[in-house]
């Protein structure tokens, strides 16, 4: 059999990926599937406003595709649209129950949407993605972004033994994670517990994260020899 032939019908690059799944659903115009792998290959090209209408139209068709909410939420904060990300994902858990990625997403955007100005405001904001990130952990125990997340609000709200808890189960889902070894070093700073926060910065470190300079410039002070 040649080459060619063992490719068969696999597309060979994402145009033709793109042309492909158009065909079909002028076959099927009303397969939600189609259309939402049709959204996801026009992201893979940053054709954002074309993957959004096919992503829109995926979940016309197929209302309970939590996915593709997921992506309609990750294209509002691509252009900095915070409360249109939050409400994607939230409907994202109501299309799906017990969606990890949902909870997840909502945690985070809650925690970016904290600005300082109204401190009661705020608080709840943080108390509110506490909620989401520990649903989004109750359904995917090995959801390591959700720990991470979950520690930097028990960190906003002061909670720094919570916070170093919460790192420390996403390393031990993934003990290569760098974000969760960059947020034990900014935690065991805070307790004062310096050789396990340069420990985990160099890990962090070592892994590729960029760790804020002032936090390496900080731990410096304290290493020995």
């Amino acid at each position: 059999m040649s080459d060619a032939q063992q490719r068969g019908n696999i597309p060979q690059n994402a145009d033709e990926h793109i042309a492909r799944l158009r065909y079909q659903l002028t076959q099927n115009s009303e397969c939600g599937t189609t259309h939402y792998n049709l959204g996801v290959a026009l992201l893979g090209k940053q054709e954002y406003m074309e993957a959004e209408k096919a992503l829109h139209q995926a979940i016309d068709h197929s209302p309970t595709l939590a996915e593709a909410y997921v992506l309609l939420g990750g294209i509002c904060l691509q252009r900095g649209d915070l409360e249109g990300c939050y409400r994607f994902n939230q409907r994202a858990t109501k299309a799906r129950a017990g969606f990890a990625e949902g909870y997840a997403n909502m945690g985070f955007v809650l925690l970016q949407l904290v600005d300082g100005k109204d401190p009661k405001e705020d608080e709840e904001k943080v108390d509110k993605a506490v909620k989401h990130l520990k649903k989004a952990i109750i359904h995917n125990k090995y959801f390591v972004q959700a720990y991470a997340t979950l520690g930097t609000a028990y960190f906003m709200k002061g909670l720094y033994e919570e916070g170093i808890q919460a790192n420390l189960e996403a390393v031990q889902v993934q003990p290569e994670f760098p974000i969760a070894h960059n947020n034990l070093a900014v935690g065991y700073l805070e307790l004062a517990d310096y050789q396990k926060a340069i420990h985990h910065c160099d890990k962090a470190l070592e892994l590729g994260y960029d760790v804020a300079r002032d936090l390496v410039e900080e731990l410096a002070a304290h290493r020995q020899g």
